[in-house]
């Protein structure tokens, strides 16, 4: 018996960092997001060898333990630990012998929400394992729950509801970790041509996120007046954007975009940098007219809104500078769980 579970991967259009804590308890944050056809997927299966084997396929670590309550928290492998650890502790899993193994089509650190939405994945199976009475409110919470309490990971909350509901949403964060995810309705033809002029580039380079992100908090605590009224910028910016993508006006996309990337610079050192910047201003003469770092910043993914069929010669230009161009299409489903006999 194998029971398994698929969550997408994100790319944050607007708002992005304002969904971190404090700034979110404080002043609110919004962000309008679109889960993509890359995924993070996770399988239970029972097996015949005596304990517990946890293995990530993608990055090829394996460990074996002996039938444990509790698995060790060390650098390796801890977003399955973590993920087992919780699960054990609220909902007692029954003594068997399983292997928990995992895959994601992005490398971690690459701006796209692969830690969360891989601990979305894993909550997934056992959700269908133990058939737990969870809603997507309730995956999604409990995934930012074992993240950001249990493993002490520095983040914001987008990325767990983003994997768990799929598509197009625009979200809101306030005080006491309370969420509000808003699907969008959008007409088909105004995604075909989003998705048609949206460039996702991996730049090569992964980060870790968690350095920026405590700068940024930092910033917040400290009352810095420029990273503050930076993240206000963003919060209009996904009020914005939203806007633009109900009434179908795509071009004001890449303005809307290229007004982020001027505010999200603000926010934190080491967001952007100078192969970065060499990047998005190569891209813009191509004939993007916007683009933005996704995630925290620092490497990873980037995304470019190229109108007309600018798209191509865009394309040729960032492949200069030796990453890669990803294709992908923008997805309508969150989380899915299934059992296989």
């Amino acid at each position: 018996m194998i029971y398994r579970s698929k969550a997408p991967l994100r790319i944050g259009l607007a708002g992005g960092g304002t969904d971190v804590s404090p700034y979110s308890d404080e002043f609110g944050g919004a962000i309008l997001n679109a889960t993509i056809s890359l995924s993070a997927n996770a399988s239970i299966e029972i097996t015949d060898k005596k304990g517990i084997t946890i293995q990530t396929l993608d990055r090829n670590e394996t460990e074996h333990f002996d039938w444990n309550n509790e698995l060790p928290i060390n650098g390796k492998l801890d977003l399955l630990k973590g993920v087992y650890n919780r699960i054990q502790k609220d909902y007692s899993i029954p003594q068997q012998n399983f292997r928990l193994s995992t895959y994601v089509d992005a490398p971690a650190g690459s701006g796209l929400g692969t830690s969360s939405t891989l601990v979305v994945a894993i909550i997934g199976a056992f959700v269908e394992m133990l058939k737990l009475p969870l809603g997507d409110y309730d995956i999604a919470h409990y995934a930012y729950e074992i993240e950001r309490n249990d493993l002490k990971l520095a983040g914001g909350k987008q990325d767990q509801y983003a994997a768990t509901f799929g598509g197009v949403n625009f979200m809101e964060f306030y005080d006491n970790d309370k969420v509000i995810v808003n699907p969008l309705r959008i007409r088909p033809e105004y995604l075909s041509e989003l998705e048609n002029n949206l460039v996702l580039y991996f730049t090569a380079t992964s980060r870790e996120s968690a350095t920026i992100i405590k700068e940024q908090q930092k910033n917040v605590v400290s009352k810095n007046e420029k990273s503050i009224e930076a993240m206000h910028q963003l919060k209009e910016q996904a009020k914005m954007m939203k806007e633009a993508l109900l009434k179908g006006n795509l071009n004001e996309f890449g303005r809307i975009l290229d007004f982020g990337f001027q505010q999200k610079r603000k926010m934190a050192n080491n967001i952007s940098n100078t192969n970065i910047e060499n990047i998005y201003e190569a891209a813009k003469k191509a004939g993007a007219t916007g683009g933005k770092i996704s995630g925290a910043g620092g490497g990873g993914f980037m995304i470019f809104y190229c109108p007309a069929n600018s798209r191509y010669n865009v394309i040729e230009t960032l492949k200069t500078f030796g990453g890669e161009v990803k294709p992908y299409s923008l997805t309508k489903n969150g989380l899915r769980t299934w059992t296989s006999k």
